[in-house]
């Protein structure tokens, strides 16, 4: 049996009270591991180690000389690419065809990808006239903002988590992070890899446990944590924001999300279609800017609604390693109850059940994995909370609409702002629906395609500030300006 254990100070310690907890299998339900939980003691350890390690040779290291040594970190994750592998598909139960193309490969280029941006950004100067003639020089220098909580989730533990440690450490920063109790491996397996590119001590630290009484509430308390950057649930965010009030600390958030897909009539089908069947299904509806609300121009609702019928019920379902499965369980029983929840509601709410709307049939040696059947409705109102509420599992809601008008007034009719996406032909259309559209990532005919140098985040309850490219440099980072009298 795996013991997981906190990486403190470049070293794997146990928690000093001795509680553990148990990392269960999605596929099966059975344990794989064991967990040590971290408290005040371990998080007060992991926090004085950021700082010193910030106050000592990484805070003062040469930029290139950094760069090179996160280079080290992305090319030790890609020597251990089948160690990293295993151990997400393992936490998550994910199809490794999506975690061998996504999770792993972009978690280590987040590294790159950002050490290389901080290397080319300018700041700015400027030269000012001053009363006696002689002037003054005005320039920007960019110093780490220091001690950073990161809290990460589950859904793509590596690469959500790197992509909050990338640009912090490029920035010259330390963090202390509390990856989701649901998927703690890959996270603690960094540390090695950190250890093996010559990561300083303390630069690195990861505890383990829960959110209330926990690693995460006393790292989003603690005095010695310059700024908390988070990725998950707006109800879990508000908590941490309020955490952040008491000094005034920075936060960086990308929340819940309950987002459209807008279907024109003249939109290729073919392209909707295969774009809405990944969008609502991959990651088994676990990805924060899927869509749960899709809206089809009349003319070819019903055809489109029949197509994605087709491909739902073409998914396969099974465990990681089979290379033909394409669709696995949801993390955890406890998010099972929660989507077969929403499942029941919508029946009661009046849906029309397209296709799923249960827990399928599996055989006995994945009986006890949290398995769910993708889902697509019709028929329900617009104010039905399944309509309106985010469930974050592989379902959607089609709903057939008639102008431009009224689909821009129905995909803005929720509290969320995280994505959303429009297939047209009409790039015109494109350009004047996506300028009305209230979120902070907009796809046209394509969903999940990503440029990181591009921002990325939410607006209304989907989150604060934006993250990618220069625009993360802005939280990692802060700046001063210097003006020198001539």
């Amino acid at each position: 049996m795996k013991e997981i254990k906190h990486f403190i100070n470049g070293e794997y310690v146990v928690s000093e009270s001795g509680r553990v907890f148990d990392d269960v299998s999605p596929v099966t339900g059975e344990k794989i591991a064991t967990v040590h939980e971290g408290g005040q003691t371990e998080i007060d350890r992991a926090a004085a180690a950021a700082r010193k390690a910030l106050d000592g040779d990484w805070g003062y290291m040469p930029v290139a000389e950094r760069m090179a040594l996160l280079h080290k970190v992305a090319d030790g994750i890609n020597e251990r690419f089948e160690e990293f592998l295993a151990a997400e598909c393992e936490d998550t139960g994910k199809p490794r065809s999506m975690a061998s193309h996504i999770d792993i490969p972009r978690g280590a280029a987040n590294f790159k990808t950002f050490a290389d941006l901080v290397k080319n950004v300018p700041t700015e100067s400027f030269h000012m006239d001053t009363p006696d003639a002689s002037g003054a020089l005005n320039y920007a220098i960019r110093r780490p903002k220091g001690v950073v909580g990161v809290i990460s989730p589950w859904n793509l533990p590596l690469l959500l988590m790197t992509w909050k440690v990338g640009p912090a450490l490029a920035c010259g920063n330390t963090v202390v992070v509390k990856p989701s109790e649901e998927t703690p491996q890959t996270t603690a397996l960094l540390g090695e890899v950190m250890n093996d590119a010559g990561i300083p001590k303390g630069v690195y630290n990861v505890v383990h446990g829960f959110g209330p009484d926990s690693a995460g509430a006393y790292l989003t308390a603690h005095k010695e944590v310059d700024a908390l950057t988070f990725t998950g649930e707006t109800r879990t965010g508000t908590a941490i924001m309020k955490a952040a009030a008491d000094g005034i600390r920075d936060v960086s958030f990308e929340l819940g999300g309950k987002n459209p897909a807008i279907i024109f009539a003249d939109a290729d089908l073919d392209k909707a279609v295969e774009g809405t069947m990944r969008s609502a299904f991959a990651n088994c509806g676990q990805v924060c800017f899927g869509t749960e609300r899709v809206y089809v121009e009349r003319p070819v609702y019903e055809a489109f609604v029949r197509r994605l019928k087709e491909g739902a019920e073409g998914l396969k379902m099974g465990p990681s390693q089979d290379p033909d499965v394409n669709f696995g369980p949801l993390i955890s029983q406890e998010h099972r109850d929660k989507v077969v929840g929403y499942y029941r509601l919508a029946e009661k709410e009046g849906a029309t059940v397209v296709t799923g709307g249960g827990v399928p049939g599996m055989p006995d040696e994945y009986a006890g994995g949290a398995w769910v059947q993708p889902t697509i409705w019709t028929g329900l109102a617009d104010d039905a909370r399944v309509v309106r509420e985010e469930i974050f599992g592989p379902c959607c809601h089609i709903r057939p609409f008639d102008s431009e008008d009224e689909v821009v007034r129905l995909a803005n009719d929720t509290e969320y702002g995280l994505a959303a996406t429009v297939w047209t032909q009409d790039l015109s259309r494109a350009n004047r629906v996506v300028r009305r559209l209230e979120a902070g990532l907009l796809w046209v005919n394509s969903w999940f395609l990503r440029d990181l140098r591009t921002p990325f985040g939410g607006m209304k309850m989907s989150g604060i500030g934006r993250e990618g490219g220069v625009h993360g440099l802005e939280f990692y980072s802060e700046l001063s300006n210097v003006c020198i009298k001539l």
